[in-house]
């Protein structure tokens, strides 16, 4: 699975991108978000406030109850203001 990392994340967790192999029992975007708390601080900062965070899989926006699956690409990005 690739998961990118967008501003502060990225800054927080110190790439931009990365592939991984999740458990099983990952299944859903909350479930990958609690497995990336589990790598260590400086995903356990990121990840702290959720509520803070938006997600696409497959480049398409999707909730924390998004399933998800081997060869997925979940980006991961802060909520975006414009003007």
């Amino acid at each position: 699975m690739k998961i990118l990392y967008f501003a502060w994340l990225r800054q927080r967790v110190g790439a931009g991108e990365e592939t991984v192999d999740l458990p099983e029992e990952v299944r859903n975007v909350a479930g990958l978000i609690d497995w990336l708390k589990s790598r260590g601080p400086k995903y356990e900062e990121a990840f702290r406030d959720t509520s803070a965070i938006r997600v696409a899989v497959n480049q398409e926006f999707a909730g924390l109850d998004a399933a998800i699956a081997t060869g997925d690409e979940i980006a991961l990005f802060p909520p975006m203001t414009g003007g």
